[in-house]
This record gives C-alpha cells, structure tokens and sequence, in this order.
C-alpha cells in the first residue's frame, strides 16, 4: 500500500467513528462521489489498512466488570514451547489480548472477569493449565482511564 494521502486518512477517521455510515455518506463527508469513494474503500480492505469492521461491545453491559492484567513467564522460550502455548492460550474465551513480550514475562494478557469468583475460576480451569507455565502474576484494574480501538490517522 502506498502513502496514505489526505482523503485516505479522512476516509479512515471518519471509519473509525461511525463503521456502518453508507459509502454515498462517506463520499460526501471525503469530498469525492461514490464511486471514486467505493474504488478507494475497496484498495483500504485488500491492501490489509482496513482490516474488518466491528461491533464495540461494553464490557460491563455484558456483566464483565474486571479487567485484568495477567504476567505469565513459561518454562522456556523454545519455538515448541511458544507455539503450544500460543495455539492453548487462543482457546480461552477470556483472554481478550496477548502479546509475546521482551523483558521479565514471556506474555502479557489482557483477561475480562464478571468478579472475583470469575476470575478465580479463569485462572485455575484456564490460565493455570495453560502448557509450559511457571509463573503467573496478576493485577487487577481499579478503572480504565483510555481504551483506544485504534490509533489516530
């Protein structure tokens, strides 16, 4: 994909706030007709900038009122290690991210719990029998202060 120019990028901002606006909308908020906004639209998904649309769902209407933040360090950082790990990890439905880090932790994840009970239960059905780990530390979020879906354009 090449450079983003000043219409991609406005496409892109007003995508990110209102993902199910009709292309004859977003043409006219870009300045282009529909069909030029359609072609660029188009060349945003295939080239991978636009990688789907998606509903954002509150966590906390859904019942999930604790987000924690889960340091998990395994037993080695062997490929077989990292893929049996990674492929386990996939199955949780509560791991909502997880990076492979630098540093002190292998990964970090980022868990949604209803309560505490929940997340007891996550941890010891899940997090605990997750292949290869050694140790696990959690830290619970006392408030969410930022949670950007993306990054500005």
């Amino acid at each position: 994909m090449a450079e983003l120019d000043t219409i991609d990028a406005a496409m892109l901002r007003v995508l990110q706030q209102h993902g199910r606006i009709s292309n004859a909308e977003l043409a006219e908020r870009v300045g282009l007709s529909p069909s030029a906004c359609s072609r660029r639209l188009d060349i945003l998904e295939k080239s991978g900038v636009i990688s789907g649309y998606h509903a954002r769902l509150s966590h906390k209407a859904l019942d999930y009122k604790m987000m924690v933040i889960v340091h998990i360090s395994l037993s080695g950082q062997f490929a077989k290690t990292l893929t049996e790990f990674e492929a386990a990890v996939k199955l949780c439905p509560n791991v909502l991210v997880c990076y492979l880090m630098s540093g002190e932790y292998d990964y970090i994840l980022r868990v949604a719990a209803k309560d505490l009970e929940d997340y007891e239960r996550i941890h010891r059905d899940w997090l605990s029998a997750l292949p290869h780990v050694v140790k696990i530390n959690s830290s619970f979020a006392l408030r969410e202060i930022i949670d950007r879906p993306n990054v500005g354009v």
